[in-house]
């Protein structure tokens, strides 16, 4: 496999997974009693101010107004969430790409340990950047919650990218 159709591979396995993740917590949000729609839901449709936006966009804006040095309006708040997470999703899945690809013969398992190590890069970095409490000020429940989505997120793309790599013969 090349560098670059490694990197491909990701791009596409990590669009996989953070779609898998998105689908899991959107279940998780219906079951406790959620009623907004799907695409509401996945384009961050009740965000209407950054008082209200979570993580990603918070992250998006300071990247945004840090490089371009302008300020985003609220309105842009949704979009700047939906932007900012799937971005970090899918280059991700390149990152992953890059590192599975060069194994000799990636495995899917090797998801779990790719998607653990996302979610504790994100509670490095977020409180670091004071979006997130310190990790122990979370529940086991919280965080328990959390990791699983990002297990899937792990799973579902080192399976999509395993799978990008068979020949058309072995799929099936």
């Amino acid at each position: 496999m090349t560098p670059l159709g490694a990197v491909v591979r990701g791009l596409v396995a990590g669009t996989i997974g953070t779609m898998a993740m998105d689908a899991l917590l959107y279940a998780e949000y219906r079951q406790g009693g959620g009623k907004t729609e799907f695409s509401r839901w996945e384009f961050s449709g009740d965000i209407e101010s950054w008082e209200q936006a979570p993580a990603p966009a918070q992250v998006g804006k300071r990247l945004f107004e840090g490089l371009f040095d302008r300020d985003l309006p609220n309105s842009r708040a949704a979009l700047v969430n939906n932007l900012t997470h799937w971005a970090f999703g899918i280059a991700n899945g390149a990152a992953y790409g890059v590192i599975a690809g060069s194994a000799p013969k990636p495995r899917v398992w090797y998801g779990a340990p790719f998607g653990a190590s996302v979610w504790a890069g994100g509670y490095v970095v977020l409180p670091a950047a004071k979006l997130y409490e310190p990790i122990w000020k979370y529940s086991p429940k919280v965080l328990a919650k959390d990791l699983g989505a990002h297990l899937v997120y792990g799973l579902t793309t080192a399976a999509a990218f395993r799978l990008a790599g068979l020949p058309r013969k072995s799929r099936r």
